[in-house]
């Protein structure tokens, strides 16, 4: 690949290399991208299969794995190029990785459009937080509920809807200041480490807290860190988290589209202080919120 063939706007990194005549001239124009670009961890990455004549039928999508994790591709909107919705954890490990994607062609056979994609770290900043005791240091009681709401959030991400439920760009939860404190890594009076895998919003008391996307309550319910909780299925992998709420407003099976009220936001859970917390989640790996927030969706679904 050239200089001459990437695109200008820089968000955009060009993965496919041009194919060989002798494997055909309709092959050649096959091209796999990823936005954005650089790739760093806890990005969440828009990956975009276009071929010469795009598949007839869903049955013959194209079909993927990266870092560990299986590509769920869907038609766009104009139904010429399938896309995946997918992303790197924020404790990924970083360098070289391998996204590997296999497509039918138009005369029935299969391209290898697989490649190698660099993860860059992201630097994050530290902190130093105080909370009650009990958060730091669960007593029996509290260590049984924690290993039960454990095994139910395992239970809620592990099924997922097979096609996606969300439509066009995300939108924040509140009308409220975020803060950058995605992937903080963080010190609970002085005892306990942890990295921040959400965005924290600077939401008062009673702050309207609002579905991101259209999607499936899957979660709605108090738990012991989140406090009141509400988790959104938005299909294929990906769910967003709402934490920390003096109110929940929804119900699990709920069917909510972008901009429904999900409740108010409060201080329950373990917190310093009232606050939204927000969480972005693709197959087991937590993404940056505000990077989901800058992707332009409009014209994919």
């Amino acid at each position: 690949m050239t200089r001459a063939r990437i695109p200008r706007f820089a968000f955009w990194l060009v993965l496919a290399a041009a194919i060989s005549p002798q494997r055909g001239g309709a092959q050649a124009q096959s091209q796999v991208t990823i936005t954005p670009a650089p790739v760093v961890a806890g990005s969440p990455e828009l990956i975009c299969v276009t071929l010469p004549a795009v598949a007839k039928s869903d049955g013959e999508r194209p079909e993927g794995t990266w870092l560990g994790q299986k590509l769920q591709f869907f038609r766009g909107r104009d139904g010429s190029a399938w896309y995946a919705l997918a992303g790197v954890d924020v404790q990924v490990q970083v360098g070289s990785s391998n996204l590997q994607i296999s497509a039918p062609t138009a005369g029935g056979a299969t391209t290898d459009l697989s490649r190698t994609v660099r993860i860059l770290p992201a630097h994050y900043r530290t902190s130093t937080l105080t909370v009650a005791p009990k958060f730091v240091e669960p007593g029996p009681e509290e260590m049984t509920r924690i290993k039960a709401e454990r095994a139910l959030k395992d239970k809620v991400f592990a099924s997922s809807a097979a096609e996606p439920l969300w439509s066009g760009n995300f939108r924040a939860p509140v009308r409220a200041a975020p803060t950058d404190s995605f992937g903080t890594r963080r010190t609970f009076n002085g005892k306990l480490a942890s990295i921040h895998q959400g965005m924290d919003f600077r939401a008062a008391p009673g702050t309207p807290v609002r579905a991101g996307n259209s999607g499936v309550v899957v979660l709605a319910r108090p738990l012991y860190y989140e406090g009141n909780c509400v988790v959104i299925d938005h299909g294929l992998g990906l769910f967003t988290i709402s934490m920390h709420l003096s109110r929940i407003d929804v119900h699990d099976g709920d069917h909510v589209n972008t901009g429904q009220l999900l409740g108010l936001s409060g201080a329950t859970g373990r917190v310093t202080g009232p606050h939204l917390h927000w969480a972005v989640r693709w197959q087991s790996a937590y993404l940056d919120p505000a990077k989901l927030l800058r992707m332009d969706l409009s014209n994919v679904r």
